[in-house]
């Protein structure tokens, strides 16, 4: 299988790599999108305008594979991506998502960098073989507020946020699986998984 974790300027990206390859994914990092891959990663570290306007250059391609069913996994700020605005930047989002991306309540300290459970709220194949408020990783200061229709897992941090979607061939985590140790690998081995189906 192949891997295209996208570089639109941010870090990360071979952790990402060095997760995907201890899966046997052939994986390739590029500032463009290549159709002879299975799949499309978003990473996650970097703020929301620079990285839309990094994306733009191949926005309608990206959309294009989304809508034929390419399976697509956004990360932290990728998941972000997702969604119609964000309170962090004033470019809009990708609108594959309905929702906005909002701030972490005031009088917490942000960003939330470390470990945190994840309460799972219905089934997805992304989290066969994960126990119920397994521990993750996690380095953010924003997180979606979306329809319950998208939301997998939820994390408390002052308040009740999305922590996985998934929608069709979109999936998305707030938290870093690659930093997550082995509940994070088996979530993108279940990643995979889908993928090959």
């Amino acid at each position: 299988m192949r891997v295209l974790i996208i570089n639109y300027g941010v870090g990360n990206l071979f952790s990402l790599k060095n997760a995907f390859e201890r899966l046997n994914c052939e994986v390739l990092i590029k500032d463009e999108l290549k159709d002879d891959t299975d799949a499309i990663i978003l990473p996650g570290v970097g703020s929301f305008d620079p990285a839309i306007i990094r994306l733009s250059k191949f926005k309608d391609k990206l959309m294009e594979e989304i809508t034929k069913g390419k399976p697509c996994f956004g990360i932290c700020l990728g998941m972000q991506l997702f969604f119609n605005e964000s309170e962090e930047g004033i470019e809009k989002g990708l609108n594959l998502l309905k929702g906005k991306v909002v701030r972490l309540p005031k009088g917490l300290k942000v960003p939330q960098m470390g470990w945190n459970t994840l309460k799972i709220l219905k089934y997805s194949s992304m989290f066969d073989g994960i126990e119920d408020n397994s521990w993750v990783y996690f380095a953010h200061s924003y997180h979606p507020e979306t329809s319950k229709d998208y939301v997998i897992t939820k994390t408390n941090y002052g308040v009740n946020f999305p922590s996985t979607i998934q929608h069709g061939n979109l999936f998305g985590t707030q938290y870093h699986p690659e930093k997550s140790g082995k509940v994070g690998l088996k979530i993108l081995e279940n990643f995979v998984r889908f993928c090959k189906k």
